[in-house]
């Protein structure tokens, strides 16, 4: 039995005026290289539990980040500011596509 094919969404709406700049987002870490506690590469995604519990965001949502250095994450749960290049750049990863890729100076908590 064939499984039903997902309806291709069509492409999300990226900023190209924020190619280049240093940004800080917040947001929440979906992490792709997880060992223990560190991260070095990961989505970050504008609600809790996105790419993993539920259908991912759309692209122009997501960013994907690649860390200097390794950073501890204390809880998927908990919020971060994330500091660095932003690029518009889009990438496919098992989890979600990004429209966008960060290369992230620093990583640390956000209030919530």
């Amino acid at each position: 039995m064939s499984r039903p094919r997902r309806n291709p969404r069509p492409p999300a709406a990226v900023v190209d005026s924020l190619n280049g700049r240093r940004v800080t987002i917040g947001g929440y870490v979906v992490p792709l290289d997880l060992e223990a506690r560190t991260v070095k590469e990961l989505l970050l995604v504008p609600f809790v539990g996105a790419c993993v519990h539920v259908p991912p965001p759309p692209a122009n949502q997501v960013v994907h980040v690649i860390a200097q250095r390794a950073f501890q994450i204390r809880d998927l749960f908990d919020p971060v500011w994330v500091t660095g290049k932003l690029s518009v750049v889009s990438s496919t990863t098992e989890l979600a596509d990004a429209g966008y890729r960060l290369d992230a100076e620093a990583v640390e908590p956000r209030p919530r």
